[in-house]
């Protein structure tokens, strides 16, 4: 049997219509949905299958995102008793991941990041924060220019490390539309200001993390299986390790490339969970590893066959 990850992506793999084939076919997914509608008095099935300005929202997003990663991996589970060798995810998923670790129950988990959303929200909140996209550059470079524009006053950090050669940061938006000349000049290809209004990892959020504390020592169970740290790259399987590393993950930038190249070689496979192909999209610029993802009952049965030959 083939040894493989689990991993789970975060905010902006989100669209409208998500999770709804596996709504439509699976009772495991009308039951989890339910479940999660009555626990937050959000309407999930209008949240993840209409038109809706809400989805867009920070609050929303991430236990909507966190929902349809545990309804696929639960299926998966049912049909499939692959044990991982660790799991991971990208930002908001390494909550998907901890659910998966049996590290918390998926109720409490969305109660738990629709919590994070809004501390996220109010630390923001008339802030003018915002987060940049650079293409084209190395990671030091970003590093230096950062360094030296924080000590002329602006408010920028790196906050996701996805793959060689991008790059987000983020701080106030206005200082981030500053530095788009400064970015290109530095040899980036591409600078985009994003169209956010949450900075995400970065010193912005620190009224964010005492906010969230009492959350995680609630629901957080004592012992799990291994997960990987977005802000340290490694390992953690305990409830005291988890707050610290959790809280720390609100100001501190995800490493998700160091991650994957740290623990690459423990596995033969990853499998992504959830909506969408962001991950395996990564991965390819990352490691020789492949890829695959479960975001429908067909991409469900396809992964399951793979792992049956």
């Amino acid at each position: 049997m083939k040894k493989v990850a689990f991993i789970f992506p975060g905010q902006g793999s989100q669209t409208v219509g998500m999770g709804k084939d596996f709504f439509e076919n699976s009772e495991i997914a009308k039951n989890m949905i339910s479940k999660a509608s009555d626990r937050l008095g959000i309407d999930f099935e209008k949240l993840l299958f209409e038109e809706n300005e809400n989805l867009g929202k920070t609050e929303f997003t991430q236990p909507a995102i966190l929902l349809v990663s545990s309804i696929a991996n639960a299926i998966f589970k049912e049909k499939c008793d692959i044990k991982p060798e660790f799991v991971l995810g990208h930002s908001l998923g390494e909550f998907s991941a901890l659910v998966a670790a049996g590290a918390i129950d998926y109720l409490d988990a969305v109660e738990l990041v629709h919590k994070r959303g809004l501390f996220m929200s109010e630390a923001c909140a008339g802030g003018n924060a915002g987060m940049m996209a650079l293409v084209g550059i190395d990671d030091a470079t970003v590093e230096k220019v950062c360094v030296e524009q924080r000590e002329l006053g602006k408010k920028v950090w790196p906050a996701n490390y996805n793959m060689d050669g991008q790059l987000v940061l983020a701080g106030i938006k206005s200082d981030l539309e500053s530095l788009v000349d400064v970015f290109k000049g530095a040899g980036a290809k591409r600078a985009i200001v994003l169209d956010m209004s949450v900075a995400s990892h970065c010193e912005l959020l620190k009224s964010a993390v005492e906010n969230l504390k009492p959350y995680l020592q609630e629901f957080l169970k004592d012992e799990f299986a291994p997960v990987i740290s977005n802000v340290s790259t490694q390992a953690y399987t305990t409830k005291d390790e988890a707050i610290e590393l959790l809280a720390s993950q609100l100001t501190s930038p995800v490493k998700y490339k160091q991650s994957i190249k740290a623990h690459e070689d423990k596995v033969d496979l990853f499998i992504e969970f959830g909506n969408g192909i962001v991950l395996k999209g990564l991965n390819k610029k990352i490691t020789d590893k492949p890829t695959v993802n479960v975001s429908d009952m067909k991409t469900l049965e396809a992964v399951i066959g793979e792992l049956n030959d």
